[in-house]
């Protein structure tokens, strides 16, 4: 019997190399990336049936990285490893179409059970928050609360780069738009947020988990 082919996506070396020894006794492991955009094309060229990815991490956060490989036909179940405990996080994944949401202070066991449950065909919760996720669904809390979510995919991506630090010249490459363009994304962000300046984008952006004080 084949073993399942897993791609490991976490900026942090250590922390992925960890991942990548607890997972090798039982599952392939076909590659490690550090960021959201090395594991869109990792999972377009390497075609893993699962993904362990952080959700915070550079130039393209997880969260986005697996709404764009469900819009490009890419069929990975996609496990988020993650530090972010609150609940709005695990719905945000759920939505992009996660099949697992685990804790990285969980116990490692934890991991390999998602990863068997989405390959079964399941969605695995870590206990840790599985009942507070229940209760926000049951009381109809809307995701809509997360601020992100009135930003488009696009505005997302430009807000992003801009946190971690990129000029409009580097956004507009980086997105393979005109530099204008970017200048006009960082303005609608700054409106619809009711920010106020670069500084502002950078607060909102660890606030939203998009970018880490790494």
């Amino acid at each position: 019997m084949s073993r399942a082919r897993v791609l490991i996506a976490d900026d942090h070396q250590i922390l992925a190399e960890g991942v990548r020894g607890l997972l090798e006794p039982e599952f392939d492991v076909v590659g490690v990336v550090s960021d959201g955009r090395q594991l869109i094309a990792a999972a377009n060229e390497l075609r893993p049936q699962v993904i362990i990815a952080d959700i915070t991490m550079p130039s393209l956060n997880g969260i986005e990285a697996a709404v764009k490989l469900r819009e490009a036909g890419i069929v990975a179940k996609v496990v988020f490893l993650t530090q972010h405990r609150d609940v709005a996080y695990a719905r945000r994944a759920l939505e992009a179409g996660a099949c697992g949401y685990v804790l990285k202070h969980s116990v490692s066991s934890e991991l390999v059970t998602a990863i068997r449950e989405a390959l079964r065909g399941q969605t695995y919760i870590t206990p840790l928050i599985a009942g507070e996720l229940l209760e926000s669904y049951r009381g109809g809390e809307a995701s809509s609360s997360d601020s992100t979510t009135r930003l488009t995919a696009r505005q997302r991506e430009v807000l992003q780069l801009i946190a971690e630090g990129r000029s409009a010249k580097e956004v507009a490459a980086a997105l393979q738009i005109s530099v204008r363009t970017a200048e006009a994304h960082k303005a609608r962000i700054l409106q619809t947020l009711g920010l106020h300046g670069t500084a502002d984008l950078v607060q909102f952006a660890i606030r939203n988990g998009l970018i880490s004080m790494d």
